[in-house]
Order: structure tokens, then C-alpha cells, then sequence
């Protein structure tokens, strides 16, 4: 132990942070050019390699130590406790946390989060992703590993990997581009970044949430150059079209759209509001968050801590002198009638609902409360979209679905020998998944007078559903069929989705 010692200057000591050599049960013993030596129990331990190797940035070479050799180094030089005085380095620059119960500093944190190996890795995640065109990017901690995934047109993909003692610094890295506090571990919390790849503005929406093994944090990726904020462009049928330009340019009225998480509510609207976005109208937004910076309208996102909701934003905003108005979201009964009034007050309200179909967009306000004289007063229409996944058209061929398939879809498999069906073998183009970009599907509902009526009576929605079939409207199953038929999506994606 003397000999080794001996090799052991406070400049070789510096070598290595404290808090790598206690997490990592090793001890430096000399610089090799542009490496790194190392003692260690097990010197063909390769992940061991790797993990210090991308924490120091330089080459590792590990030599073997007796164990109980080692752990007397480690404790006489740097010691049991973080950074305990007197004990070896107490700069912990760069250190990585192999051990997710431990808790470590906010220095120790911060220095994580600066190390130029995690700052890289980060920036090349974010950047792959976004060229990906990802809507979601995942990062979540295990007991034994640490996942990212991306979600690209609404499928998640994984990617390589990192060890498992990079969470804590990525997770980080992540919370300090955010402005989030990263010595908070045990809260959800939410935050944004802004940054910029190729040259284009990219706005990142953050949400952490602790879990058993660390905390996930999910980033939701705002693209506005990726997405067209363009009615035109959004893929609307030709007999759809023209009543929804009709609907924006109504003096008053609520325009509803509906569907899940995902579905391009969102989007659809901000479509809506850029279409009338003129000089001559005021337009107001209240929304949770604000996901897209449009010039000419004013946008509000709702702040409960101060107690700014969607109601109390509604109850200021008609004191502004609005012509149109969108709510992020009708959630409760109270943010309902408010917006029902400011209807009948003579403004065009937007909003979203998360309900299957059109006709339950009615049922659901109604069981909320909403009086149904007073909705079938104010709500002129309801628009219901899913996005499906587009077939690769690089690789796309024809097959011949299953008969389950085509029993799911109520198709008999003689009407099925009429049209062609197609698939997506998988290329370089779209990464082997058979699928490239999104297409929307959409039911629409105009509520005239025979609906009304029934919406008066408190029909369910079953009944207006088939009143509205009656009328000719089609629904989600139907223009996802028409979809398969013109080749550009799958049978899986419309029964997935619809």
C-alpha cells in the first residue's frame, strides 16, 4: 500500500472527482498522455470503462486492486462522506451519481449538469429528434437503466441507451436549460426551452415528474416551421372545407373541435385563428400552456398558483373588447357557461373538448350542466379528428389484408376484392417503419335544426349520431376507410384510431 501511495500526488488526486471515485469504488494512478489510469476491483469490467470514459472525457485504462486495498485509498483520500473536509478534492466537477438514492448537492448537481460529455449528449438528442420531427421526447429512469424515446407520428421509437448513471446529470442538464430548480426532485415541475437548429427557432415544453428509480422527464417539441398553421393545409375534405371556413367567420357562436391528446385540436384551431387574423378583429386565447406564438393575437396561459383559469381569464377577456375568443379548454361546468354567454353576446368562441366523436362533444356539455336550450342556442359546430400515420411512399405495396382485419371493419372479403389495399414495406426514407408524416381524419357535425331539437330533448348521443348519418354526416370510421381506400394510410392505423 506504501508504493502505491507514494505515486499518489494531490495532482493525480485531482484526476479524478471525489464524488466519481466514491460512486465508482475507484482511485487514480497516473495520467497517460491524453488518458487515464485507474485502480480497480475488476479491470475487465468494459461498462465501467465506458461510464468513466464519457464522465472524464478521456480515455480510461483500468488496473486491477485488491478490493480492500482500494476502499482504504478511497476512504483515506477522499473520505465517506460528500465532500467531507480534509479528505481529498472538493471540487466534484463532472461527477456522476452511480446511485439514484443518494442526494446530492446542488453544486454536485450543477456541476453534472456542466460536464461538456452530458452538455454534447444532451444537444445531440434534442437535435436528432427535432430533425426526426419527434413531437415528444422521453426520458426515463429504471432501476437498472435509463430510456429515451422519441415519438414520431405518434409512435415511440427508442433510442441507444446511455448508462444508467447518466440519468441524473442528463435529467439535469435538462432542468437547467429549463430554468427549473434542479435540487427540487421530489415535485413535478414545468418549464420551456427555447433554442435554436438550423437556424430556426424551436420552442421545447418540459415536464418532470419524480418516480421510484429518479425523475421522468418528458419534452414536448414546438416546431412552428414544422407545423402549417394553414387552413387549407390541413388536409380537410372537399365538403368539409368550405363549412368550416364558413364556421370561422361567423360574428358569433361556438366552434368546438374534440378528440384526444395528440389528435391536432390544437392545431386545427390556430389554423382557424390565423385564417381571420386581420386587423379589423381582436382576438383573444386563453390556453394551458400557449404552444404556438402567433403575431396579432393576444395570448393568455392560464396560471392556477395566481388564480388566473380558464373561467376568471373568460370573465376579464369580455371586458376587452373581443370579436373572437378561444379557450384552451372546456374542463368544468363554470368555464362552459361563461363561454356559452360570451357567445350570445355577440363573439365567436373556439374551444376543445376531449370526448370520441362529435355528437358526445353535445352530451358531454350537457352532463356537465349546461342548460340544453342554451346549447343548442350557441354551439353551431362540432369537429372530430384523429391524425393517422401516412403510408411511406418510397416503400409502399400493395397487400392483401385478413380476414380479421376486414371483419373488423364490418368488410366483406368479396367487397374487399373491388380495392386495392396497401402497406409500407419499411426503407431508409422512413426508418423502417413502413409509415412517413400524418393525415387527418374528420367527422363534422353542423348542428341544424332537426339536431337541435334533439339536443333540446336531451337525446343521447347515439340517437344524434344516427340523426346526423341521417343528414349526411360521416364519421371517423367511414373517412378513415376512405383513407385506406385511396392508399394512403393502413387498416391497422383506422382501427387503432378510430
Amino acid at each position: 500500500m506504501s508504493e502505491l501511495e507514494a505515486t499518489l500526488s494531490p495532482e493525480t488526486l485531482e484526476l479524478l472527482p471525489a464524488t466519481l471515485a466514491r460512486a465508482y469504488r475507484v482511485m487514480p494512478l497516473r495520467a497517460a498522455g491524453a488518458g487515464i489510469e485507474l485502480l480497480a476491483s475488476d479491470p475487465h469490467d468494459e461498462q465501467l470503462a465506458d461510464d468513466l470514459t464519457f464522465a472524464l472525457n478521456r480515455e480510461v485504462r483500468l488496473l486491477a486492486c485488491d478490493a480492500g486495498v482500494l476502499e482504504r485509498l478511497i476512504k483515506r483520500y477522499y473520505g465517506k462522506a460528500r465532500d467531507q473536509p480534509g479528505t481529498g478534492p472538493a471540487n466534484p466537477g463532472g461527477a456522476l451519481s452511480a446511485d439514484p438514492r443518494q442526494e446530492p448537492s446542488l453544486d454536485d448537481l450543477t456541476a453534472m449538469a456542466d460536464q461538456p460529455p452530458i452538455v454534447r449528449m444532451v444537444n445531440q438528442i434534442l437535435a436528432q429528434a427535432i430533425r426526426d420531427r419527434a413531437s415528444d421526447i422521453h426520458f426515463e429512469p429504471f432501476e437498472r437503466e435509463f430510456k429515451i424515446r422519441t415519438r414520431v407520428d405518434g409512435a415511440l421509437y427508442e433510442l441507444p441507451s446511455p448508462p444508467r448513471a447518466h440519468a441524473l446529470p442528463v435529467i439535469s442538464r435538462i432542468k437547467v436549460l429549463a430554468n427549473l430548480n434542479i435540487a427540487e426532485r421530489r415535485m413535478p415541475q414545468d418549464g420551456r426551452i427555447r433554442t435554436t437548429l438550423d437556424g430556426r427557432g424551436v420552442d421545447l415544453r418540459v415536464s418532470t415528474l419524480p418516480t421510484q428509480f429518479g425523475e421522468s422527464v418528458v419534452l414536448r417539441v414546438l416546431d412552428q416551421s414544422a407545423v402549417r398553421l394553414d387552413l387549407s393545409q390541413l388536409g380537410l375534405p372537399d365538403d368539409v372545407f368550405p363549412g368550416v371556413e364558413d364556421m370561422i367567420c361567423r360574428p358569433n357562436g361556438i366552434f368546438l373541435v374534440t378528440g384526444p391528446t395528440g389528435s391536432g385540436k390544437t392545431t386545427t384551431l390556430y389554423s382557424g385563428l390565423c385564417a381571420i387574423n386581420t386587423p379589423d378583429r381582436k382576438l383573444l386565447t386563453i390556453e394551458d400552456p400557449v404552444e404556438y406564438e402567433i403575431e396579432g393575437i393576444m395570448q393568455v396561459p392560464v396560471n392556477p398558483v395566481a388564480g388566473l383559469t380558464f373561467a376568471s381569464a373568460l370573465r376579464s377577456f369580455l371586458r376587452q373588447d373581443p370579436d373572437v375568443i378561444m379557450v384552451g379548454e372546456i374542463r368544468d361546468l363554470e368555464t362552459a357557461q361563461i363561454a356559452l354567454q360570451a357567445s350570445l353576446t355577440g363573439h365567436l368562441v373556439f374551444s376543445t373538448l376531449h370526448t370520441n366523436d362529435a355528437p358526445a362533444a353535445v352530451t358531454r356539455l350537457l352532463d356537465m350542466g349546461v342548460e340544453p336550450f342554451l346549447l343548442a342556442t350557441t354551439v353551431q359546430a362540432v369537429l372530430a379528428q384523429r391524425l393517422v400515420r401516412r403510408i411511406c411512399l418510397n416503400c409502399r405495396t400493395a397487400q392483401k389484408p385478413s380476414l380479421e382485419l376486414l371483419s373488423q371493419l364490418e368488410i366483406k372479403p368479396a367487397d374487399a376484392g373491388a380495392g386495392q389495399f396497401f402497406h409500407g414495406r419499411g426503407c431508409a426514407e422512413c426508418g423502417q417503419t413502413g409509415y412517413r408524416g400524418r393525415k387527418g381524419i374528420f367527422e363534422w357535425l353542423i348542428l341544424s335544426e332537426p339536431l337541435r331539437e334533439l339536443v333540446t330533448q336531451r337525446a343521447p348521443a347515439q340517437v344524434i349520431r344516427q340523426k346526423a348519418r341521417e343528414l349526411g354526416m360521416r364519421t371517423l370510421r367511414e373517412e378513415g376507410l376512405r383513407a385506406v381506400e385511396a392508399g394512403i394510410t393502413t387498416i391497422e392505423e383506422v382501427l387503432k384510431y378510430t
